[in-house]
């Protein structure tokens, strides 16, 4: 639900802070400009001390709106019933185009002349915080944080099954080559056995034809001296 008359509209229509001790609290407010002119608006408060707004002042464009903080000083005492009689006194008022927002004329919310200030009145509302859902949160807090740890071990685990993984196919792969490489040299050793084989057996059965040869040619040439 808003608030407001002609020329702006807030939302929502009340203050409402979550009060607690010694804890600051903060109330948003949405300032709708509701003309085709340019509006300038000022926050007052009956307890300027006990609260902090930004922006306090400013022009909103036409058909814009804009957004205030008011921030509840940290108190140390809880008040009567938790009842709060503070009010803040929402003015505004057409201004030119050329206004600076951020340094608005002194008179400009002067109730002078023609000049139109429109006034919007706003009430303050405490409210203790919940227990339970203080409560809630905490557990919640503690099931996330329980859940985050168990999804960080899952993940590291996972991950150092990965790398031992890794490795062992990396030592597959050194052996593998090895035992390539091992049958590679024996097939050499091999081949330069059966090489040297056969070339000794060449020579020697060279050798033998030679010595027959000799052996038949001697008797032959010594038949027919006979």
């Amino acid at each position: 639900m808003g608030g407001g008359g002609q020329l702006i509209s807030v939302y929502p229509e009340e203050l409402t802070f979550e009060f607690e001790l010694d804890r600051p609290s903060y109330c948003n407010l949405k300032i709708v400009n509701n003309t085709e002119h340019h509006v300038a608006f000022k926050v007052k408060t009956t307890s300027p001390r006990k609260y902090f707004v930004r922006p306090n002042t400013s022009v909103v464009q036409p058909w814009d709106s804009s957004t205030i903080t008011v921030t509840l000083q940290a108190q140390n005492e809880y008040p009567p019933d938790m009842q709060c009689k503070d009010k803040f006194l929402l003015q505004s008022t057409k201004v030119p185009q050329s206004t600076d927002m951020d340094e608005l004329p002194p008179d400009t919310f002067n109730k002078d002349g023609d000049k139109v200030i429109e006034e919007l009145k706003l009430r303050v509302v405490y409210m203790a915080p919940s227990q339970s859902s203080h409560g809630n949160s905490e557990e919640d807090s503690g099931l996330t944080s329980s859940r985050s740890l168990e999804q960080c071990s899952d993940n590291l685990s996972i991950q150092t099954v990965h790398h031992l993984k890794d490795e062992r196919d990396a030592i597959l792969q050194q052996n593998q080559q090895l035992q390539r490489e091992l049958d590679v040299l024996k097939r050499r050793r091999n081949r330069k056995r059966d090489a040297g084989f056969s070339l000794t057996f060449t020579a020697f059965a060279g050798l033998v034809g030679l010595m027959v040869g000799f052996i038949l040619n001697l008797m032959f040439s010594s038949s027919p001296t006979a």
